[in-house]
């Protein structure tokens, strides 16, 4: 990304006027395509009920899911399951 990517605008937020920059449509749709593509990775860490492998959005919602569990005192321990990446 460079600076011919991006768009000022100017906004109004409670009678204040605000600039602010935005991702021009083209590179924010690329961007989002991207990153969807990116969560579809899967990756060698056994999912909670079965199977030895899921997608790297499954492991977010997991490791949310068993965070919760420890900060609400369901769970002794809490080691979140690192994924290295190439």
């Amino acid at each position: 990304m460079n600076d011919r990517d991006f768009v000022l605008k100017t906004l109004d937020y409670s009678g204040k006027k605000e600039k602010r920059q935005f991702l021009k449509e083209e590179k924010a749709r690329d961007l989002i395509n991207k990153l969807d593509k990116h969560f579809e990775t899967r990756v060698s860490v056994p999912r909670i009920r079965r199977g030895s492998k899921q997608e790297l959005e499954t492991l977010i919602a997991e490791e949310a899911l068993l965070f919760a569990k420890y900060l609400r005192d369901e769970r002794q321990i809490w080691h979140p399951r690192i994924v290295e990446f190439p």
